[in-house]
């Protein structure tokens, strides 16, 4: 391995240790807890090392969000993938989807709250993010229903459980009828 190999990969295992390590301190204390300081102090590297591979907090954000919209993909995918037809697939996918939120809030946000510098619904949207996207078109397309877009029955059935998980996590909606919420959303949004 040369020297240049070496260090390339020194930095990129620098740069997971950081996007892990905001993931961590957000997810336990919120991202206002999330600073260059306590980075640099938790990893044990100076605030330098930590701005030669983001430019500050905006940026680690956005490494955090593309993290989880991978993991959300293959979260949701997972869950349609055992499921025999199209009302099991599209009732997985909003479970999944809900679950994902509530496991997960500071990457949620990361996601679909806070300003991570990604693009979203655009040419230069980042890879992870149109993938997350389309593991949610893969499995609701197919009960878009005549007549109407694909792309535009995802969009409003993901802004539906986007509701449910915001409104659920800021307790404006009872966590306890969650499943009934869900139900409801298939029945009557997929008209399943």
């Amino acid at each position: 391995m040369s020297v240049q190999e070496r260090k390339q990969r020194e930095r990129a295992s620098r740069e997971r240790l950081i996007v892990a390590t905001a993931r961590e301190l957000a997810e336990q204390q919120g991202w206002d807890a999330v600073t260059t300081r306590r980075l640099a102090e938790r990893i044990e590297y100076s605030q330098p090392v930590l701005y030669s591979h983001f430019r500050g907090k905006r940026e680690i954000i956005g490494a955090v969000a593309l993290q989880g919209a991978t993991e959300m993909a293959v979260a949701m995918r997972a869950a349609t993938a055992a499921a025999d037809s199209p009302r099991a697939r599209v009732t997985a996918l909003a479970r999944a989807y809900l679950a994902f939120a509530e496991r997960h809030p500071a990457v949620y946000d990361a996601l679909f709250q806070l300003d991570g510098g990604l693009a979203y619904a655009r040419e230069d949207t980042p890879e992870p993010l149109k993938d997350a996207f389309a593991a949610l078109l893969e499995c609701l397309s197919e009960v878009a229903g005549d007549g109407v877009r694909p792309e535009l029955f995802t969009e409003t059935f993901w802004a539906s459980l986007h509701g449910l998980a915001t409104l659920t996590r800021a307790g404006r909606l009872p966590p306890e009828d969650t499943a009934h919420r869900t139900e409801l959303l298939v029945d009557r949004l997929a008209m399943l």
